[in-house]
């Protein structure tokens, strides 16, 4: 069962100004348009997923990862061939980090849908109300508990004894962190009590307390943590327990996972029932009626939030009867039967002192705002993220107004927020105490790492410096990521390490870390063992763990790679797609011609776009002329190797453009080839099937008797299927019940099987 994990997902609000979210609605988006925005967020949020639960280091807001996730749903909406199986909205943390074992979960750690108003809690319940077909007046409880800010952990006990404890991780295998979590006092050995399950997996929340983060930021550890939440999951996820037990870790528990024996009827009853095995369980947890008593203890809680001692940044409601749990059921990766309703964002007031600009992997201009520091939720903030140069100037990304068309100035006095009580923002600014010689920002429009020019391409928010890899910011930045967790990830090979390495000449692009040996080792008149900090066994072992990364499967070299658009889900579904380097590599040099025929046809659109709305409002086209241009002419296998790259799952023509341009490209495209040449890129693992439906597409009709449509079509996709809602020569089966009309003509017509609802049932539970 899920709890009140860490959410992330499925938010039913929108953080306004987070850089994940554009302001332009879904609705707007053309297909081009929305499969760039799509492989744009996928990447981010991929990115982030990595950085929260892995690294402990997250550098995206609850509220911006919220607002990311929640738009690449909107968009798989209404664009279905973008929704993939790899895609972040069917994920669940990150992959577990591999210092540790890993343990599988036998029932999976899920996350939690979020909600932000009182229209989303309404909508909550209506939705459970009418899965289980409850008529308006039927009751139904709802519990509601502190949400915690910590680290999920699930406990197993057998015969009432602690045998293993493991971290969420990616929400179906987790960190083994069992010697770590008996150091814990709040989580006991041995469960009190005489009638004990013999299987029960006890989960909640590693927390800790704000005089306890106090004292552990005084102390001499040699670290200063961020915040509680960071210093609970880097203090539960130490290789030493000795290191976790001189931390003052808490633990609540609030779900299960499996259990040999029910532990009650009710959710509140389970929780009694873990506080008399020996836990400690929240004592604010209540039970409600309806949604005005939710609100009500939403409200209460929230007041009483500065108070409580540790953090929580909302409530969690779920549906008490455990029997309607089991029939709302999972989705792929939340619970139908919770919803976190997140608290809103806390803020101060303070001086803009500067403002820099930093240089990111791809060359996007970052501009970070300077604050003279400030207590903002417990916290003290010196630095916010502006976004980019149009937030600074009070524009949105359609050129609208957002803080009523305030600008942002060096030396304004201005509100800071730390969206989801993460990353701080810039989100006011007081016009009264502004400075009179305060003056508009002016953007760089060069680099100030190099020098070269930066632009702005067309619907781009950002502007990026042009310099590549003489570009130090962006060849340290590209080496960086990748020799990252979930590139290459070699032992010994760090961010720092790489810095060094690239600062005194030893390496200046990927290949050349796979030559380092030939360059820099035993024989050599300068040798690594010889560096300050190394020796022989050091060297020898750096050579060796360089050694094991000549074999890497296709998708983490092309992750590896940095390219514009292409984060880890799209880089594994492009290594599904075509099963070899050689094969990508190959496609993409058939399709150039076609790939810039695409370019002068979007430029052309764009023209006539630009034109129309020119003379729409009487003014000139900016000397861009009107007409669309005809698409030049291609060679028929141009043609079709590129309709074969963008019809790749989560592949659209913005990151095939990505793609194409950097293999193209002469330098690029000669560093990558050198690198290759020093390594043996596997092919990606055939995926697993474990029913007799999974991988293939069902459609369901008609009225089914046994079961709602809803819980029907979760059943399917719970055993791999896909559904569909429109019978199609891709359809396997179709399970039609009484009143069957259209699609079962159409299915006979296709040839499609078609079965009725008992030999679904049948076919579901086998």
């Amino acid at each position: 069962m899920a709890g009140n994990d860490q959410d992330r997902v499925a938010p039913a609000g929108n953080g306004a100004g987070a850089p994940l979210s554009a302001p332009v609605p879904v609705r707007e988006l053309d297909a081009a348009a929305a499969a760039a925005e799509h492989a744009r967020l996928s990447a981010e949020v991929a990115r982030a997923n990595l950085a929260y639960y892995q690294d402990d280091a997250p550098f995206l807001s609850d509220a911006e990862y919220d607002a990311g996730k929640r738009r690449l749903e909107e968009i798989e909406a209404r664009f279905p061939q973008l929704a993939h199986a790899g895609s972040p909205t069917e994920q669940v943390g990150a992959a577990p980090d591999t210092r540790f074992a890993k343990i599988r979960h036998r029932l999976p750690m899920l996350s939690l849908e979020n909600g932000f108003t009182q229209a989303d809690v309404e909508a909550f319940v209506q939705r459970v109300r009418s899965f289980l077909n409850l008529p308006s007046g039927a009751a139904l409880e709802i519990t509601a508990e502190p949400k915690i800010d910590g680290l999920s952990l699930s406990l197993r006990y057998e015969a009432g004894r602690l045998v293993q404890a493991a971290t969420r991780g990616d929400g179906a295998v987790g960190e083994n962190v069992t010697a770590n979590a008996r150091t814990i006092a709040d989580i006991p050995d041995r469960l009190a009590g005489t009638d004990l399950p013999e299987v029960v997996e006890i989960r909640g929340e590693v927390y800790m307390a704000h005089a306890d983060f106090e004292k552990l930021n005084q102390s001499d550890t040699g670290r200063v943590f961020a915040n509680p939440r960071n210093a609970a999951a880097g203090s539960l996820r130490q290789l030493d327990p000795k290191v976790t037990a001189s931390r003052p870790l808490r633990f609540f528990a609030y779900a299960w996972g499996e259990v040999s024996t029910p532990l009650a009827a009710t959710q509140m009853k389970a929780v009694e029932r873990m506080r008399n095995f020996g836990f400690q369980t929240n004592p604010l947890t209540g039970v409600c009626t309806s949604v005005a008593e939710m609100l009500a203890a939403w409200d209460r809680i929230e007041q009483m939030r500065a108070t409580l001692g540790y953090d929580i940044d909302g409530v969690v409601y779920k549906v008490n009867d455990l029997a309607y749990q089991a029939r709302l059921g999972m989705r792929s990766t939340t619970p139908r039967w919770a919803l976190a309703h997140k608290f809103p964002a806390e803020r101060a007031w303070t001086r803009l002192d500067s403002i820099d600009i930093q240089v990111g992997r791809t060359g996007a201009l970052s501009p970070v705002a300077r604050l003279h520091p400030v207590t903002v939720g417990g916290v003290v903030v010196s630095n916010a993220t502006l976004h980019n140069e149009d937030y600074i100037a009070g524009r949105g990304a359609d050129g609208g107004e957002i803080r009523a068309g305030k600008d942002i100035r060096i030396g304004d006095w201005v509100e800071v927020y730390r969206a989801g009580d993460v990353i701080p923002k810039v989100a006011d600014v007081d016009l009264a105490e502004r400075p009179a010689q305060a003056v508009p920002y002016a953007f760089p429009q060069t680099c100030p790492e190099c020098g070269s020019p930066a632009i702005r391409e067309e619907g781009d928010s950002v502007r990026r410096c042009t310099g590549g890899l003489i570009c130090p910011a962006q060849a340290v930045e590209k080496l960086r990521h990748f020799v990252s967790r979930a590139a290459f990830d070699i032992e010994g090979l760090g961010a720092k390490l790489v810095e060094e390495l690239f600062r005194d000449g030893w390496i200046a692009e990927p290949a050349d870390i796979f030559t380092l040996r030939d360059r820099y080792g035993p024989g050599r008149p300068q040798q690594l063992k010889n560096r300050e900090g190394w020796g022989d066994k050091s060297a020898a072992s750096l050579f060796q763990a360089i050694d094991k990364r000549r074999e890497i499967p296709m998708a983490r070299l092309l992750f590896a790679l940095g390219i514009r658009h292409v984060g880890e889900v799209a880089a594994q579904d492009l290594a599904r797609h075509y099963g070899s380097w050689q094969a990508l590599a190959t496609a993409l040099d058939t399709a150039r011609p076609a790939a810039l025929a695409h370019r002068r046809a979007e430029e052309a659109a764009q023209a006539e776009r630009e034109a129309a709305l020119a003379q729409a409002r009487r003014r000139p086209a900016f000397g861009r002329a009107g007409g669309a241009l005809a698409q030049a002419a291609v060679a028929p296998d141009a043609a079709g190797a590129w309709t074969g790259l963008i019809a790749a799952d989560g592949v659209g023509p913005v990151l095939a453009m990505s793609l194409s341009d950097a293999l193209a490209n002469p330098r690029e495209r000669q560093a990558i080839d050198r690198l290759v040449a020093h390594l043996t890129v596997l092919p990606p693992e055939r995926r697993a099937t474990d029913s007799a439906i999974a991988g293939k597409t069902l459609v369901f009709t008609g009225t089914l008797e046994k079961m709602t449509r809803a819980e029907a079509k979760a059943r399917a996709e719970a055993l791999g299927a896909h559904v569909a809602g429109s019978v199609s020569a891709k359809t396997d089966l179709l399970i039609a019940g009484p009143g069957a009309g259209s699609k079962a003509k159409k299915a006979a017509e296709l040839g499609v099987k078609v079965i009725d609802e008992d030999e679904w049932l049948a076919l579901a539970q086998g």
